[in-house]
């Protein structure tokens, strides 16, 4: 699931919550929010470039290796069924499954 960024609309009206904006885990079928879920003020979505760096190597085919990718802070999942993944680098819960609510 993506992470989606947020930020309030109007900065005179906001709550602590809202002021610099936030981050939401949110499945790519549910809607996007509208309101801040703490204070109610408008918020929009915020479309933020991602910046991914891969040094190409003789031995390119380590850049993606589990070991590396935990190593980088980052976390890799295999699917492992429909909706069902697990984790094989990095930090997070050790499977995902996008049918719980």
């Amino acid at each position: 699931m993506p992470v989606y960024t947020y930020e309030n609309q109007h900065p005179d009206r906001h709550c602590t919550y809202c002021l610099g904006g936030f981050d939401v885990l949110q499945k790519l079928a549910d809607p996007k929010l509208t309101h801040c879920p703490h204070c109610g003020h408008a918020i929009k979505k915020v479309i933020k470039a991602v910046n991914l760096q891969a040094e190409l190597t003789a031995s390119s085919n380590t850049t993606l290796s589990e070991k590396n990718i935990a190593k980088q802070g980052f976390t890799q999942y295999r699917k492992t069924g429909p909706g069902q993944y697990e984790k094989t680098a990095g930090e997070g819960p050790d499977t995902l499954d996008a049918n719980q609510d």
